[in-house]
């Protein structure tokens, strides 16, 4: 497995600067409240991926390394897009740079990079322990990592326009507005959650067959139905917390409380996986979103930071 991925990576490596500039392109559109323009372009350049991936891997034999290859071709042309779109709207190239605001997002930004870290951290420990236990049980590990990221993070959009909602109310003092956003949102993304948890239920089988037709793989990865499944509304409400700490500009508590979350639950990887294999690997990455959903909620009950202002204004609004 690992001179594929090598090779994989180094070509996926020229990829970087259109992702970078990419992401940083969807937040501008994000905070125009423009959904349909980052929208287009990741569909034009998923939808070129698609083709060249037949094209490389199966046409020419270039296997791993022609996904690769396609890959980075299509995040070029989405980067394209979206700043050729964004040049319309803002100065890409300011000649007026206010230095204190550059410190303030960087400061931001360092946070943010952090909590990325963790994340990141999870998901890099989680992968390298499952290719300890050999090949089979690293591609059916694989195939239910993919369904369950691919399928949680259809709430990722509600967490995006649960951010710029709660923003604008924010930072307008409608608090009144923001507590309602807060409160429809949690129950919109719990509802979801549980929704996908049915449909993956049943049709997780459907899904596992698009990856692979070797039954000892498929195998592997209908044991980890109930993870794929049954962590769904948990993922839900973690990532609709996400989109409500970032409209807020509450960065360092969605920060540090990630790092302490990730050390959490990478402990507890390293202790259950040698023991549990496969399924103390997923036991840990439940463990992982259910303690961001934890710490989120308590944030939000506590009514500490940027939250004080939200609900103590309403609550005198009310008496």
């Amino acid at each position: 497995m690992r001179v594929p991925a090598e090779n994989f990576l180094t070509l996926r490596a020229f990829g970087a600067p259109p992702i970078v500039i990419a992401l940083a392109a969807q937040g501008s559109f994000r905070g125009f409240m423009d959904t349909k323009t980052p929208l287009y372009a990741l569909g034009a350049g998923n939808l070129l991926n698609a083709i060249l991936d037949v094209i490389l891997i199966f046409l020419f034999h270039f296997g791993v390394s022609g996904a690769a290859v396609a890959t980075v071709i299509s995040e070029y042309l989405i980067a394209f897009i979206l700043l050729w779109k964004l040049s319309g709207k803002v100065e890409l190239i300011s000649p007026n740079i206010d230095g204190r605001r550059i410190v303030r997002y960087l400061k931001s930004g360092g946070l943010l990079i952090g909590r990325t870290i963790a994340v990141l951290l999870i998901m890099t420990l989680s992968t390298s322990l499952a290719a300890r236990e050999g090949p089979i049980p690293m591609a059916g590990h694989q195939i239910c990592i993919e369904v369950w990221l691919a399928v949680s993070l259809l709430t990722d959009a509600l967490a995006l326009a649960g951010q710029a909602l709660l923003a604008g109310g924010y930072s307008q003092g409608n608090y009144e507005q923001a507590q309602e956003v807060v409160f429809r949102l949690l129950q919109i993304g719990l509802i979801t959650g549980i929704g996908l948890a049915g449909f993956l239920f049943l049709g997780f089988g459907a899904f596992s067959h698009l990856f692979t037709t070797d039954s000892e793989v498929l195998k592997i990865a209908w044991s980890g139905i109930f993870f794929v499944a049954g962590s769904q509304p948990m993922n839900a409400l973690a990532f609709v917390l996400d989109g409500l700490y970032y409209g807020v500009s509450d960065f360092g508590y969605a920060a540090y409380s990630m790092i302490l979350v990730a050390a959490i639950s990478s402990i507890f990887l390293l202790m259950a996986a040698p023991v549990f294999g496969l399924a103390g690997i997923w036991a840990g990455l439940f463990l992982f979103m259910t303690l961001r959903v934890v710490v989120g909620l308590w944030r939000l009950g506590t009514k500490s930071g940027p939250w004080e202002m939200v609900w103590s204004e309403t609550e005198i609004e009310q008496k």
